[in-house]
């Protein structure tokens, strides 16, 4: 398989210019695990800092726009949507983060990028509640990210 930013002169950005726009859509999700408590706390809109759920939902989205800053080899991507949605369990938050856009490439490192960005802002939020005696973090960790879907659809611009 030939790696497709690596040539014999170096590293460089993929040429797309010869593609046809297309619709694109990349889903991805991840987990942060938290103390019980905590999950409940941010449920009641009790944490100190503020709307945990809205906070990490805006950082996400900001994320998203931000992803060809970040990455340094993502093409800028007019994007035409970007949904992020959270789903609680007894000791985790699951993240996902939908990106749409009509383009030449695909919108996966976006969807990534805003579903960590957003697990990360959740973890910011709560840090002072999830901490122990000793200052750690004995339970708080940020798991599994990963794509969940990728389509690509040239008939969607009919």
């Amino acid at each position: 398989m030939e790696l497709t930013h690596v040539d014999e002169k170096g590293v460089k950005m993929v040429e797309v210019g010869h593609k046809r726009e297309v619709f694109r859509k990349a889903v991805a999700k991840g987990r942060i695990y938290l103390k019980p408590e905590t999950i409940e706390l941010i449920k009641a809109g009790k944490t100190k800092k503020g709307n945990v759920v809205a906070t990490a939902q805006i950082a996400g989205i900001l994320a998203v726009k931000k992803t060809p800053e970040l990455i340094p080899l993502c093409h800028p991507i007019p994007l035409t949507g970007v949904d992020i949605s959270f789903e609680f369990g007894e000791d985790y938050i699951e993240a996902t983060c939908e990106v749409r856009a009509t383009y030449k490439t695909g919108v996966e490192m976006e969807a990534l990028t805003g579903v960590s960005v957003a697990l990360l802002t959740i973890w910011d939020m709560v840090k002072a509640v999830e901490k122990d005696e000793r200052g750690q973090y004995p339970v708080t960790r940020i798991e599994n990210i990963h794509v969940v879907e990728k389509v690509k659809e040239p008939q969607a611009l009919q």
